[in-house]
């Protein structure tokens, strides 16, 4: 689903909003779920998942073409886990 989806399925079923001012409440909606990952927050909505931020270990591995040994450093990486609710939902389909 793209945002300009989620903004007309919103509009259409509140009814009575322009659909500027919904784009504008997902756009901020999104922008404080991004700022509390940057934060190092974990960021949960009930009966949908949580969202954090894990980091993965730098690591030494072998680059395929060459056959060099090469340095992976750390880096940051998004992690969803799905609530009991929406993992049940899509089990039954």
């Amino acid at each position: 689903m793209l945002k300009r989806e989620l903004v007309n399925e919103v509009a259409e079923q509140l009814g009575g909003y322009y659909k500027q001012d919904i784009a504008r409440a997902v756009d901020i909606i999104l922008e404080e779920i991004s700022q509390a990952l940057v934060d190092g927050r974990r960021v949960e909505i009930r009966g949908f998942g949580s969202f954090s931020v894990r980091t993965r270990k730098p690591r030494t591995t072998k680059n395929p073409k060459t056959g060099k040994m090469m340095n992976i450093p750390a880096r940051k990486t998004l992690h969803f886990t799905m609530s009991k609710s929406l993992k049940e939902v899509l089990i039954e389909e």
